[in-house]
């Protein structure tokens, strides 16, 4: 491998350029694929890249690459990721890395059976007050943590389902997975695995979608704590909250803004968690999305190929976002 790890970029759409500007700056891109053609060349042209307009040309073409970065819509994520370790590629894939557990345990078995390693994308756990409180809780700082409660009110208007994937269950799968699949990862990061929960979901003010637009959870972990979630699309014109409140024997604490980048308040006898300085959002022409860490998933990748540094996360942990949003929606009324 050579000094400078070499990406092929995956799907040109709202994501695309985010991770484009993180490779040019720790990498170097060979090429880029995606089945618009214009849009494609485009990308290509900015990025003074070749570019594809057909996934397995592709990969018979055998770009010289280390790795394949997929920004494809959800429903593609597993076979195509698949198809490129089969090819001899790692894989960066953006989240969720499956619409089921079933593809997405196939993605981990392709991984051990061809030698390749599989990234993905959970860069909310870069956000300082997340990483402050998970330090807190593995640490036993907050005493019992008796309850938490998550919130996500965003806004999607009718031109954000206009292209064709959005909204439908094939590729989109529902906003568990392409909105909030960032919040269910941070809840089994932080406070571990679900034991039961009880979720209800409706479609309330996007008519022509398949999926839903609004979702509650009421759960209880493993360990004994006991939460609410409410996730909805729903919010007036523009993204209003991401939030983790957290009740303990020795805080009270939320961390909010709109994508869990504030400090809202600690109630506590000590300063757990520090003010967070400002985290831009991901922008994505009409609409924004999550802080902006993918520099950081990036770096740890780069360290992880050079230097065989664990990534900060495993792909059996994304593993157990699916599974559990695949729970969620089974059992759903």
């Amino acid at each position: 491998m050579s000094n400078s790890i070499r990406f092929v970029l995956v799907g040109c759409g709202r994501i695309a350029a985010k991770h484009a500007a993180q490779i040019q700056h720790q990498g170097v891109l060979v090429a880029v694929c995606d089945t618009d053609a214009e849009k494609a060349m485009l990308f290509a042209h900015q990025q003074q890249v070749p570019w594809f307009t057909n996934f397995n040309a592709l990969l018979e073409a055998k770009p010289l690459a280390d790795v394949i970065v997929i920004c494809t819509p959800n429903g593609l994520h597993a076979s195509q990721s698949i198809a490129a370790m089969q090819a001899g590629y790692h894989v960066l894939v953006e989240k969720p890395m499956a619409l089921n557990s079933a593809d997405a345990q196939a993605m981990l078995h392709t991984a051990k059976s061809t030698g390749k390693q599989l990234f993905t994308v959970l860069q909310n756990r870069f956000n300082q007050p997340v990483q402050e409180l998970k330090t807190l809780l593995q640490a036993g700082s907050l005493g019992k943590i008796y309850s938490v409660q998550l919130n996500g009110f965003w806004h999607r208007d009718s031109a954000y389902y206009a292209d064709g994937w959005h909204g439908t269950h094939e590729l989109d799968g529902g906003i568990l997975f392409t909105q909030f699949s960032h919040f269910i990862d941070l809840l089994l990061w932080l406070f571990g695995p679900v034991a039961q929960c009880h979720s209800y979901r409706q479609n309330m003010a996007h008519p022509g979608i398949a999926i839903e637009d609004e979702l509650s959870l009421l759960y209880r972990f493993e360990n004994g704590i006991l939460g609410t979630a409410h996730f909805s699309t729903n919010a007036y014109q523009q993204n209003i909250e991401g939030s983790i409140t957290l009740l303990s024997q020795k805080a009270s604490i939320k961390i909010g803004g709109t994508y869990l980048n504030q400090l809202s308040y600690q109630y506590a006898g000590d300063t757990f968690i520090t003010e967070p300085a400002p985290i831009p959002a991901n922008q994505y022409g009409s609409y924004e999305g999550s802080a902006s860490h993918h520099g950081a998933v990036y770096t740890s990748l780069i360290q992880t190929l050079q230097h065989q540094r664990p990534y900060y996360t495993s792909p059996e942990e994304s593993l157990a976002v699916v599974r559990l949003i695949e729970h969620i929606y089974s059992i759903a009324t």
